[in-house]
Order: C-alpha cells, then structure tokens, then sequence
C-alpha cells in the first residue's frame, strides 16, 4: 500500500499552528517532543522515537531548519523538506515541525511539551550548557526532560561517510513541491526564450582541440613524443555564451575585442553564421585569445594559450563603453574570464553607463588566473564558482555555506548562483521573497564527456529563464539541466531547447540517478 501523501503533508505544522491544534498544558492527551537534525534517519533515531512514543500520547517531532546546521561542508545532506517529510511518514510521530531558529528553546517555550526527550549522548558525560538551558526552558512551565537510552545509537555524519544514499531527484521534487513548481513550468519558460534582447560583453576565445596519438618517450631525454591526428576549433569564451543564446531563441548583440590576425576571420565568420550581430572591437596591439588543448586516449596532455592578459587601452575602453551605452537589450552580460576587458576600474566604467533598465548578470569564469567576482557589485545575477568565491574574500577555510552566505551579502546581488563543479549549484536569494534564504541543486550530469563549456551553457539558460520567469528556481534548475548537457557532450557547441526539454524529461521520469 502507497503512503497517503496527502495525510504525510498535513502531519506538517508550523509552531504557531501546533499551538492551536494541541492547547496550553494541561492537557487531556500528553505530548512529547524530540527535536535534531535527522538528516539520514538511521535504527537509532527510530529507536529515540519509538522511545519518546512511549511517554506520551501525542509525538512531535522537530526539525532543525537548514541554515542552522552546520556539520560538514554541504550538510545537511537531506534538505529540510524532505527530512520532514520523512519523518511524517512514519507512523509513530503525529506531527513534525521545521525550527527556524538556531536552538529548540523558543519552539519549546511555544508549543509547551509534556515531555521533551534528549539522546543518550546529551547526558552521558555530563550536561552540555546548551542542554542546561533546554532543561530550564522545559522546567519554566512544569514539564519535564527525560534522556533517551544508549543501547543503539548511530551518527548520520558517520553514515554519510561510509555511502551517500543517491536522493538527486528526491532533493530536487522535495524543492519544487515547496515552491509550487511543476516540470510544465520548467518546460514553459524553455519555450518563452525567443526574441529576449540580450547584450554579452566579454573576451571571446578560440578553444582549440587537437587529438593525438602518443608514440612514446625519446631515448635521450625525458620527453614524450605524440602525433597529430585531427584538429577542430570552436568560439568559446563570451562568443559560446552568446551561441547558447541565440540557439536558445535569444535576440543577441555580442560586444567584445580580438586581435588583427587569421582567428579574427574565424571568429567573425563563425558567429555570422549564427546571425549574431557583433561589435567586434579590433585590438592591433594583442592576438585573438585561443586555447589549445592537447588530446590523447581521452585525457588533455598539455594545453597553449595564446593571450595577452592585459588590460585594454582607454580607447578601447571608450568604444566598449559606447556600445554598452547603445545597445538596446533587455539583459546585459558580462562574461568575464580576465583577459583584458575586465578588471577593478574597467567594471566600474562598463557599469556606470549600463541601461537602468536592463538586467544586470555578471559571470566569472577565470580557468588560471585570477578574477573577482566583487568586482560586480549590486548585480541582478551574478555566477561565481568556489574558487572565485574563496579568492574574492580571501577565504579558503570557510564551508560552502557560510562562504556562500558572506559572498551574497557583501555581493549586494539580488541572486548568487554559486557553482561547485560536480556537486551542483548552491543558490542564495532576496530573504524578503522566501524564508528559504539558500538552496542546493544537484548536478544532472550522468555521462561526463567534457566539462568545457558547462558554466557557459549554465549562465545563457539560467540567464533567460530568469528574464522570463522572474523565478531565481526556475532559473537554477534550467540552468543545472543546460550545463549537464553541455557536460555530456564533446566541445564547445552551442545547446538546444530539445536538449534541456530531453533532459527535463529524464528528470521527470526519474530516469536520472
């Protein structure tokens, strides 16, 4: 027999409505309370619960909320949602309720248990002073704290550390319930794209991929020798984020500097073909920025960069600026990867003359230099990854979360999407729109081809979902799906809508793992 997902819902409550549900002390039915984090719930938190049924008649059991755990780099594990949920579905607890606050004294001050029941391990060596003060919030009304016995006890973190149960779809529906989103909505805004202005301004790069083969070492010095194979070339850098674009339905205008020499034609044919009207800015002084990756048996040897990192002249700096000024778009782009256009003083140029009116995204994708993603203040949208994060604020202790959090925060972004490659995306938000304030979204990816591109493809469809939908989940989750596609697929290509709609469909008929 199916669980009633209905009656697993209801079981959920607010303090404030348990309140009324269950009445002040004294009562008629005895209630008792439990309260952590339960983020892998395991034999020992159903031993606890089976234990604190025993004491009274009506069990609720309490949730610690997410931005209040702190165990671990990307705990909890299971989100807030879901662990309620979980909880509600077993029989022996008549209500669960999610705490948002940083301890269970005011949630116990309010509901006022008969019984408020603590593990084993809070008492066995003594009282911690967090639990004195429990003790002294259950006593202020007459109730009374009772110790759980020992005798079969697991930890979730250590859990967590032996296997990593696979909830990807589970996290992600627990959040979409929660938000009321469908997959229709996520297939809605895919096809509301067509015609969004959009202005990118950024470096374009010509990433080369040659595929060889590895003949083996010379005699006289450590050297190893390979033959070419094949060669092909694709735009990359801004040019590729203005591809997604376009092939996305987008009205794109690309605005970026290259050198005089052969590339430029690449370039410039390659985004014609695309019908990608450009302000190609021609720079005589540097070369067209390419990256050739060496290829053999599936892994990158070596790569070649030919680039001149520094930054543009004021001339140039004028140009770029008039046409920021010029261009009519709906969204502007700054797709950063620090090889001329941006840096401290430029951004703050390119900023002051950005239409009002237009959607402010900024994206950092800095392979092996150093760029910084504060450098984009006050932006409508901005898409950092956590090494940017850590040299932004000089911080490379710190766990993802609260590093997340003072990025956000000193950002003044109204939306941060921080990218943590293989993990997913964590996502911090307007605390005025929501109560939940950040949320993780795990990676799609199920067949890992090449990585290159993946915060390119993230950035364009994230980018237009939220022109559309003016839904930062919206915006996340059609962003993660558009970067596994570009995961799972050889070189810089520009993504489809069928592509994504594809992937939605896998997620939606939880063919993803």
């Amino acid at each position: 027999m199916k669980p009633n997902k209905n009656r697993i819902a209801d079981k959920i409550k607010t303090a404030e409505e348990l309140v009324k549900i269950l009445g002040s002390p004294p009562r008629k039915k005895s209630v008792v309370m439990c309260h952590g984090t339960f983020d892998i719930v395991h034999p020992g938190h159903i031993r606890h619960l089976f234990y604190a049924k025993e004491k009274g008649a009506i069990l609720v059991a309490s949730v610690t909320a997410d931005k209040y755990i702190y165990k671990g780099q990307d705990r909890p594990y299971v989100p807030q949602d879901l662990r309620a949920r979980n909880l509600a579905a077993l029989e022996m607890v008549n209500y669960v309720v999610i705490d948002y606050h940083e301890t269970p004294i005011d949630n116990i001050l309010m509901i006022k248990p008969d019984y408020f029941i603590k593990g084993f391990d809070y008492g066995k060596d003594g009282i911690h002073p967090k639990t004195k003060e429990e003790i002294q919030a259950v006593s202020s009304y007459g109730g009374e704290v009772i110790f759980s016995p020992g005798d079969f006890v697991y930890s979730s973190t250590h859990l967590l550390t032996i296997h990593r149960p696979r909830i990807s779809i589970d996290r992600l529906l627990a959040l979409m319930d929660a938000e009321k989103i469908g997959f229709k909505d996520l297939t809605d805004t895919l096809h509301s794209f067509r015609d969004i202005k959009v202005h990118v301004v950024g470096d374009t790069i010509v990433d080369k991929y040659s595929y060889c083969s590895v003949l083996g070492p010379t005699t006289k010095t450590p050297t190893f020798s390979i033959k070419l194979e094949s060669a092909k070339s694709f735009v990359g850098g801004a040019g590729i984020v203005a591809k997604h674009l376009k092939s996305l339905g987008a009205d794109v205008t690309l605005t970026t500097v290259i050198g005089d020499d052969p590339l430029k034609d690449y370039v410039l044919g390659s985004l014609r073909e695309w019908s990608i009207k450009t302000n190609a800015i021609i720079d005589h002084s540097r070369p067209t920025t390419q990256k050739e990756r060496f290829w053999a048996d599936g892994y990158k040897l070596l790569q070649v960069d030919t680039v001149d990192n520094s930054v543009v002249s004021e001339k140039i700096l004028g140009e770029l600026c008039h046409h920021v000024t010029g261009v009519d778009a709906e969204v502007t782009i700054f797709s950063d990867f620090r090889h001329g256009i941006f840096q401290k003083e430029t951004i703050k140029a390119l900023t002051n003359v950005r239409n009002p009116a237009s959607i402010m995204v900024a994206d950092s994708q800095v392979s092996n230099r150093w760029g910084n993603i504060l450098d984009f203040k006050q932006f409508d949208l901005i898409f950092p990854n956590e090494k940017e994060a850590r040299f932004s604020l000089g911080d490379q202790d710190t766990g993802i979360r609260p590093l997340g959090a003072e990025l956000y925060k000193r950002s003044e972004a109204k939306y941060l999407i921080l990218k943590l490659g293989e993990k997913g995306i964590l996502v911090y938000r307007d605390l005025s729109e929501s109560p939940r304030d950040f949320f993780f979204i795990d990676s799609f990816v199920q067949d890992m081809v090449d990585g290159l591109g993946a915060g390119d493809a993230m950035l364009a469809a994230s980018t237009l979902a939220y022109k559309s939908s003016k839904n930062i989940l919206i915006s996340s989750i059609l962003g993660n799906l558009a970067a596994a596609v570009a995961c799972e697929i050889e070189g810089n290509n520009p993504i489809s809508v069928e592509a994504i709609e594809k992937k939605i469909d896998a997620v939606k008929n939880q063919k993803f793992e």
